[in-house]
């Protein structure tokens, strides 16, 4: 049997991933690096290419392009259709930094297409004040489809102008996988998912602080993520679809008392902004004292399924749990499914469970959910259409999940070369965040009772569920991290 230690302790995580960044055999690999110089003649270690945009346009499909430690400034084109895929990764994990005053990196589709590109372990941000809007925008333009994007175990920080990654204008098949995100700028996002499909969002941790960055904490910062459709016909589709928000771990607020960690829907269209959207194994840490609107919304969307979270902290907010409703010409919100979460307030300070108007939601499922409010009661409101009387299968009581006292925020330092915590790895940051705060005790209600149908297979840390899961985002019992799942390819 496993010892009881974490995979950092064992050395085990830190080899396999050390071993994930070695090229494979056969695969082609060409190096980039701050002296070196863009001439057909380039591209070896000894004589490297001075540009990732270079690269990109001279390498074949299925190549690695290594990108050695420094500061690369200026706006990179990421483009070209490569299949099997091309991989672009900083040699050192988070030692190339990619800076720009405006849009960092452009993943933008022309008459043949942006396809099959992976983007990793890279430190992106805006290069100070004063910079032109976004961070990292995938988009399709043209007759061209951008599509097969991976962002991978990257650090995406510090946007000083809208959102930090916009995926918009009928992109698709778009992985976000193991990044760490944090301090967006103004009433934008860490993630704006807008008129696509096929995205997932997987593994990241989303948090802000801005007084970290040396920035001044305004509280007007909008969600972590949002799911919509703001151009309607303009594209090739009408709603985002297909959205997969999983495995996320989501603290620290800092924004406006308006938005929420998660959010589907927000410009008041008439079409429903999003559809089929599957939010689950998400853990949602209530440690700040800033308020909120709820920790999920959904405003004029439908077939969205929240399932298997966590919910838990303080979380001082207009609503604990969430928030349903129509704004200006958005549709009336149908089938809206809520199964196996955890709504834990600790604190007992939860004085409304949701804002839920009657008449901006014509359906919805609340069923099997556990419920914890410091030992007092769970607030009802006759005004809200949904509250937790209405889950037949309700679970009322302690799920036993640890205080958040001395969480760190794991903003990263490039002179320490560690995040906020005193790991090095976002690996190791996700796994701490996710054993220390999201595991409930072994005595904790929701232990082997939640509704096998809809469950996911695997929870927070990609472990398997078993016959018998429980309740929120992770399983309680220990777990044995030797052998862990990866991200969703």
């Amino acid at each position: 049997m496993a010892s009881r230690q974490s995979l950092a302790q064992r050395g085990i995580g830190a080899l396999l991933l050390a071993l994930a960044w070695l090229p494979a055999a056969a695969q082609s690999t060409y190096f980039v690096a701050t002296d070196g110089i863009d001439a057909p003649a380039g591209g070896s270690e000894a004589a490297p290419w001075a540009s990732i945009t270079y690269a990109l346009d001279s390498v074949p499909a299925g190549s690695l392009i290594l990108v050695e430690p420094g500061l690369y400034q200026g706006r990179i084109r990421i483009r070209g259709v490569f299949n099997p895929p091309v991989t672009i990764r900083s040699r050192q994990p988070y030692r190339a930094l990619l800076r720009h005053d405006a849009t960092v990196l452009t993943v933008y589709s022309d008459t043949v297409g942006v396809d099959g590109i992976v983007i990793e372990g890279f430190d992106i941000a805006h290069s100070g004040p004063g910079s032109a809007a976004l961070v990292v925008q995938i988009q399709s333009l043209g007759a061209g489809v951008a599509r097969r994007i991976t962002l991978r175990d990257n650090i995406l920080h510090d946007s000083y102008n809208n959102d930090i990654l916009k995926i918009n204008n009928a992109a698709r098949e778009i992985r976000v996988l193991g990044n760490l995100f944090y301090n967006q700028s103004g009433s934008d996002e860490h993630i704006d998912i807008n008129s696509v499909d096929d995205v997932l969002v997987e593994g990241n941790v989303f948090f802000n602080d801005f007084v970290a960055s040396g920035r001044v904490n305004g509280n007007d910062t909008s969600s972590y993520i949002v799911i919509k459709d703001s151009n309607g016909e303009d594209d090739i589709y009408l709603g985002a679809q297909d959205v997969r928000v999983r495995r996320n771990i989501f603290l620290n607020w800092q924004g406006i008392n308006g938005s929420n960690f998660v959010l589907c829907g927000e410009d008041g269209h008439p079409w429903y902004e999003a559809f089929e959207v599957l939010v689950e194994n998400n853990l949602m840490l209530g440690n700040s004292a800033n308020e909120m609107r709820a920790a999920f919304g959904v405003k004029g969307c439908r077939d969205v399924t929240f399932r298997a979270n966590t919910v838990v902290g303080d979380l001082p907010g207009l609503a604990f749990a969430f928030r349903l409703n129509r704004e200006a010409s958005n549709q009336v919100l149908q089938n809206i499914h809520f199964y196996n979460n955890i709504w834990s307030d600790p604190t007992g300070s939860m004085d409304r469970f949701s804002t839920t108007p009657p008449a901006d939601t014509a359906s919805f499922e609340l069923d099997r959910n556990g419920y914890w409010n410091g030992g007092s009661a769970i607030p009802q409101n006759a005004a809200d259409l949904v509250n937790s009387d209405d889950d037949a299968s309700a679970l009322i009581g302690d799920p036993a999940l640890p205080i958040q006292t001395g969480l760190v925020t794991p903003v990263w330092n490039p002179g320490s070369g560690m995040f906020g915590g005193g790991f090095a790895r976002i690996a190791d940051v996700f796994e701490h965040l996710a054993l220390i705060y999201g595991r409930p005790g072994s005595a904790g209600v929701g232990i082997g009772q939640a509704r096998g149908d809809q469950m996911p297979a695997d929870d927070l840390l990609g472990q398997p569920r078993g016959a018998e899961p429980s309740l929120g985002a992770l399983e309680p019992e220990d777990i044995d991290l030797i052998f862990r799942n990866g991200f969703e390819n």
